[in-house]
């Protein structure tokens, strides 16, 4: 996944290749973008913030996230749904 920080919205703007671009509010300062990432991705999974982990990049624009509870077919459907 690849995150783009400081955006005029919170929003998912789909996969280029195989990776997911997202863009958020939130400044890249104290891990607030990070924080706003995880939830952010719990909230359109429809899943619990502790559901959602982020397992690589913190300090990166690509990122990787760990989700339990849910397939990654199901992760796919509802972050583009």
């Amino acid at each position: 996944m690849k995150v783009t920080p400081n955006a005029r919205a919170d929003e998912i703007r789909g996969f280029v290749g195989d990776v997911l671009q997202v863009r958020l509010k939130a400044p890249p300062v104290d891990g607030k973008a990070n924080e706003a990432l995880v939830r952010f991705i719990a909230e359109r999974l429809g899943l619990p913030r502790a559901a959602v982990a982020l397992a690589h990049g913190a300090g990166a624009r690509s990122k990787l996230l760990a989700v339990s509870g849910i397939t990654r077919e199901e992760t796919h459907a509802r972050l583009l749904g």
